[in-house]
């Protein structure tokens, strides 16, 4: 009857229990609690110094300004008038409730203190822990106390509306900590009475949020800063200050609003909810967290399970820390002995896999529409596209299960909704009971396989007869079943998609019924959606009866598009007083699931599974009218084999019902909070911060090659098409430009996916925009020339040239050259000639034969190793090279622009994570870092094999430039702390710098004026440094507002370096020579490596997973490239058609650079020379 209860209470109120705040829950005020007071009035401020520090966004202070309108400020606020309906304000402000308030009439009272007493601090740090569940505990060293009391709106008194008898009591506390602070802000129960006051003749409403005021910007100027709202311009937004919460109590809100040495931004508490047994009040009474062991369930088996506390996972996109680079492991299950699709679910979050595809044929036939860029929008918001040889296929992302067309998040529990018709006669009833939209309700515990279904609205007449028939709404118990390791259940396998037809025929009356199910999907509300369809006789059950059915299994045959099961089940009717005794009776159930599956993906099926199901409940509620049904399903192995005994597959592991349980070895597991949940696993509560749907990719735009999601603050986005695209944003159509005469009338025009290229027709040159007459070839001169022989003069000579007869006129071909065989038809001869036109002797032949003849102008293949099947050569043109785990891929670039259509992998190095690139113009070879090897590598860009360039002494290569003029190699290794050099094919390697480097990473060169830049991340001092090539003059060139600067990059044209900073999250640059700095763009995710060209600077993201060009004139992100497979991109650099010019040589001097330990490098060369071809002779002298 306890579990009856329990059943009905989670099907009809799933929700928890939040209490609100009373007054009396504020922390003590008022001059016993030792408060000072603020001088009555409508303006007054009072300045209070402060015993500690106080950190507000960026900054510290160590007093504030207490003001009568609902605020406290870090500097003297200025008269009302300046801010009051004018927010955000010029100055640093925290607005508990802003308005024109005032407490002049002698009721109201601002008081106000710094407290640092035992129990304060305790339970303020209650109060930031509950808001804050995961994050590590921090004592508060001082407390910030200001509470506004029985505050009036001013001017409200003889108003006759009411409002000057309302008044608002609120409380804000501030804790702070060794390196950081907290804002609670306290709302109480009924204590806020108007929500707005007059100002300026108008009515504004009060407001509340934490305002920068004004920053520095640029050359001395000054710019608004950050003014974080937590009410809108909605009234009920100020209500809810008192109905809300983010830290488990309504009217109690938290906010982390400033911490040193870096500052991200102003972050929310977590909690929106409390359970009621876990609720307790922080009062000056009770502030000890108490602790009690936690309710685990029993086990019988003779060892005892382990929990094992959870590592806490790295995010997906780490915060900026030091990067992590992947780490491949294997997982504890093996693969069944049977083939099973491939699941996107990781079965330990904590290993990262790096993501490789052993297909590189990328390119998709090009007039196939099944393709991803034509259909991304089809698939899950959680889910990835991917394109095979005959169409496209969704695949949901790790911590996420489904077809890829409907995801859900791992661990979460499924709700069901859906209407019931139909006509059911019952025993002999000549009529039958009509069901019309009764509606059906199911919840399923994804974690343990538990699922309640309820039917509202059965009459008595049939309810009790419905009792049988679990398996109604049991299909979600089958959808959602606790899988066995290697084994699916129906929800991953083929998704919210799909038709169901069973018959069940009792006996031993032979009644039959027929149930067709319909299920469309996933809702906005992340429900399954069911349409269900009842048609035929069941046998009749007396009101009042109860049925027992016995736990079954029940055998499902897979195959393409169809799913098939069939079983008997036994129930027992016992009768309501005992009379007619129990009775045990059974059915045949049959029944074919329809569905539609990816037919290009190449995963294979189990042919069979067996769902298990037992500990079920049925009873027909007659008092409401609901039949009710719950019972435990598993998904496994249709053989006979140990059941397993880890709780993970037991259902017996104690995790909250919005966790996921993580097996381990033997019987250890953990337990992992679902997405969009936090906690330790065994508690877990809805995460309440605002959601970027763009960066993290559930929004649903049109794919990013078509289209930009834009967010917008809160969890708002706006969708737009990319230029070269038109539609609302979520579709977007490419437009044809050459339909609007886009290239020069003398050009060829062909669209593209999102633009279209121009191209000059034969005989004409330029960059398709403009076209002119290319300059005749010897062979088009001498063609028209010999056209011409006779035809300059006469009446005739306005026609067409045209040749005398029996004139030789020379064959070009369509470029302009000599064809190499060359016949005159009035002599019947045919001969070979060379590129220059010139008869190649002893090759004329007479009438009715022709020479065989060699083109002259055709290059011979090269010499040399050929291309191999894992790397696609660059075409000509300048391309961006990035580093993607094993693989380094190409994308080419017309002019700025990266064009997406056309990336290709150049190069596959399976098992290798590939750090740094670095290109030699002058060779045209890629140079890479391998960590995994670790090595320093290089191959050639028009293909070859992969040549090893140093594979000793090395533990971490990070960074990697090249000297293209003097030959030479440098690179940085992190775990060795070094600087280092070398010729280009490894040899003569010396360290430059081994002392003062923490965390090196990038480093560039510039050959020009022989220097070598380099940046090093260390957490406790970050700097960019430079020095010459050879090791001298050492110098820091950057120290103060760095955090993680990743991204290095040189400009050649420009003699600028610019960076790239994963901490302040910038791209600055500066002149090293002038040391002029300037920001380029600001607000950047967590760039990792960056590249200058021209006047576009590319960098790779983490967090985005993709490259972004920026504009360093308008100082803005231009584009974004999402490479195909979604991973971490790492290093990125360009392949540029020719080598820049510049010399590090002085007009006929040399320069002789001196390299640490007595080697001496001797670059010999002129300026002149070094411009017109680098000539470049490398001595390494030992001294």
């Amino acid at each position: 009857l306890i579990w009856l209860f329990w059943v009905s209470t989670c099907l009809l109120s799933l929700a928890v229990l939040t209490r609100a705040l009373e007054l009396e829950g504020l922390f003590e005020f008022g001059e016993e609690a030792g408060d000072l007071q603020l001088v009555p009035g409508s303006d007054s401020t009072a300045e209070l110094p402060l015993n500690g520090s106080l950190f507000l966004f960026a900054d510290t202070f160590d007093k504030v300004y207490i003001n009568t309108n609902g605020f406290v400020s870090v500097v003297e606020p200025p008269a009302e008038e300046q801010y009051l309906g004018k927010m955000p304000a010029s100055f640093k402000m925290i607005a508990a409730l802003l308005g024109d308030l005032d407490d002049s009439d002698g009721r109201g009272k601002v008081h106000f203190r710094w407290d640092s007493s035992p129990e304060v601090r305790n339970r303020t740090a209650e109060h930031v822990r509950r808001a804050f569940p995961r994050d590590d505990p921090e004592e508060p060293v001082g407390v910030l106390i200001v509470t506004w009391e029985n505050m009036a709106a001013r001017g409200t008194p003889g108003r006759g509306d009411g409002l000057d008898t309302k008044r608002n009591t609120f409380q804000l506390v501030v804790a702070s900590m060794e390196l950081s602070s907290c804002a609670i802000l306290l709302y109480p129960r009924d204590r806020l009475q108007f929500l707005s006051t007059p100002v300026g003749g108008e009515s504004k409403l009060l407001e509340a949020g934490f305002n920068e005021g004004l920053v520095a910007g640029w050359w001395w100027s000054e710019k608004q800063g950050t003014y974080f709202r937590t009410t809108t311009d909605e009234e009920t937004s100020i209500r809810e200050l008192t109905e809300k919460t983010n830290s488990g109590q309504n009217g109690v809100w938290v906010y982390e609003i400033g911490s040193s040495p870096i500052f991200v931004a102003i972050t929310p508490g977590m909690v929106t909810t409390l359970p009621e047994e876990d609720y307790r009040p922080i009062t000056a009474e009770y502030a000890e967290p108490e602790t009690e062991e936690p309710d685990y369930p029993e086990y019988p088996e003779s060892e005892t399970p382990t929990y094992t506390e959870p590592e806490r996972a790295d995010p997906r996109y780490p915060e900026p820390s030091e990067p992590r680079y992947p780490v491949v492991e294997p997982l504890q299950y093996p693969e069944p002995a049977q083939p099973v699709p491939p699941r996107s679910r990781s079965q330990q979050p904590q290993i990262v896999v790096v993501d490789e595809d052993e297909n590189l044929d990328v390119n998709v036939f090009a007039y196939n529409s099944e393709t991803c860029a034509l259909n991304r929008h089809k698939c899950s918001a959680f889910a990835d596209c991917r394109d095979y040889s005959n169409g496209y296929c969704c695949h949901c992302r790790p911590g996420f299960y489904g077809n890829g067309k409907d995801c859900v998040a791992e661990g979460k529990p499924q709700r069901m909704n859906g209407k019931v018709n139909g006509r059911v006669f019952v025993g002999n009833s000549p009529s039958p009971v009509e069901l019309s939209n009764n509606d059906l309700h199911s919840y399923v515990v994804a974690n343990d396989g538990r699922a309640y279904v309820a039917i509202s609205n059965i009459p008595d007449s049939l309810g009790p007869s419905l009792q049988p028939l679990s398996s109604l709404g049991g299909v979600i118990g089958w959808a959602f079943a606790l899988e066995q390791p290697g084994y699916q259940n129906g929800f991953s396998l083929i998704g919210g998609m799909f038709s169901r037809q069973a018959e069940v025929i009792f006996q031993p009356g032979n009644e039959r019924l027929s149930i067709k199910q319909q299920f469309t999907g996933i809702d906005e509300h992340d429900h399954l959606v069911v349409s269900t369809e009842l048609e035929g006789r069941v046998p009749a059950v007396p009101l009042g009866s109860s049925v027992q059915i016995s736990p079954y299994k029940e055998i499902y045959q897979y195959d393409t598009n169809l799913i098939t099961s069939s079983s008997n089940r036994d129930y027992t009717v016992t009768s309501p007083h005992g009379g007619g005794g129990a009775q045990t009776r059974s059915y045949q159930w049959r029944q074919t699931i329809s569905f539609q599956s990816c037919p290009h993906a190449e995963a294979a099926t189990a042919a069979t599974q067996q769902l298990s199901v037992d500990q079920i409940f049925v009873m027909f509620d007659a008092d409401n009218h609901l039949i009710r049904y719950a019972m435990s399903n598993k998904i496994g192995s249709a053989h006979s084999s140990l059941p397993e005994q880890n709780p993970c597959f037991t259902g017996r592991h104690g995790c909250d019902i919005n966790a996921v349980c993580r097996p381990g070895d033997g019987l250890r597991f953990t337990c992992q909070c679902a997405t969009g949940f936090n906690g330790d696993g065994r508690y877990c509560h809805e995460e309440t911060r605002p959601v970027d749907h763009c960066q993290r990719g559930s929004h649903d735009c049109d794919a990013a090659d078509r289209a930009l999601c834009s967010y917008t603050g809160g969890s708002a986005f706006v969708c737009s098409c990319l230029p070269g695209f038109v539609g609302d944003g979520r579709v977007c159509q490419d437009v044809d430009e050459c339909q609007q005469d886009r290239c020069h009338h003398d050009a060829f025009c062909s669209n593209t996916q999102g633009s279209y290229n121009c191209q000059c027709r034969p005989g004409f040159h330029g960059d398709g925009f403009q076209c002119r007459p290319r300059e005749k070839t010897p062979c088009e001169r001498h063609r028209e020339s010999a056209q011409a022989a006779t035809s300059s003069s006469g009446i005739f000579s306005f026609f067409r040239p045209r040749p005398a007869v029996g004139q030789y006129v020379p064959q070009c071909d369509r470029h302009g050259a000599y064809e190499p065989t060359q016949c005159h038809a009035s002599i019947g001869q045919c001969w070979c000639v060379d590129a220059s036109g010139q008869e190649v002797p002893n090759t004329r032949t007479g009438p009715g034969s022709t020479p065989l003849c060699i083109d002259q102008a055709v290059t011979p293949a090269p010499v040399g190793p050929t291309p191999r099947p894992d790397v696609h050569p660059v075409a000509p043109g300048t391309h961006l090279l990035f580093a993607q785990s094993g693989k380094i891929e190409h994308v080419p670039l017309d002019g700025y622009d990266i064009k997406k259509e056309e990336a290709k992998p150049l190069l596959h190095i399976p098992d290798r994570v590939v750090i740094a690139v670095a290109y030699d113009c002058v060779e045209k070879m890629v140079y890479w870092t391998d960590i995994t090897g670790p090595a320093i590598s290089r191959a050639s860009l028009s293909g070859g094999d992969i040549i090893p360039v140093i594979t000793t002494e090395l533990q971490s290569p990070e960074g990697i430039a090249i000297d293209h003029v003097a030959r030479l190699l440098f690179w940085t290794d992190s775990m060795r702390d070094t600087v280092e050099v070398s010729k280009l094919d490894g040899s003569q390697r010396r360290v430059l710098f081994d002392t003062d480097l923490i965390n090196p990473r990038p480093i560039v060169t510039n050959p020009a004026y022989g220097r070598l830049y380099w940046a090093d991340w260390n957490r406790d001092g970050p700097k960019i440094e430079m020095s010459n090539m050879d090791g001298t003059d050492r110098t820091v060139l950057v120290k103060d507002d760095l955090g993680l600067p990743n991204g290095l990059t040189f400009d050649l044209e420009d003699q600028q370096l610019c960076w790239a900073d994963a901490g302040t999250r910038k791209v600055e640059c500066m002149d090293p020579h002038r040391r002029l700095r300037r920001q380029i763009v600001e607000g950047i995710q967590y760039p990792f490596a960056l590249v200058s060209f021209g006047r576009k600077l590319y960098y790779t993201d983490w967090r985005r997973e993709a490259v972004v060009a920026v504009d360093r004139h308008s100082e803005k992100e231009t584009e974004e490239f999402l490479p195909q497979r979604r991973s971490r991109l790492y290093g990125i650099t360009t392949t540029p058609t020719q080598c820049p010019q510049g010399t590090s040589c002085v007009k006929n001097g040399l320069k002789h650079p001196k390299v640490n330990g007595g080697i001496e490098l001797i670059l010999t060369c002129t300026c002149e020379e070094r411009f017109v071809e680098p000539s470049v002779l490398l001595l390494w002298q030992f001294g």
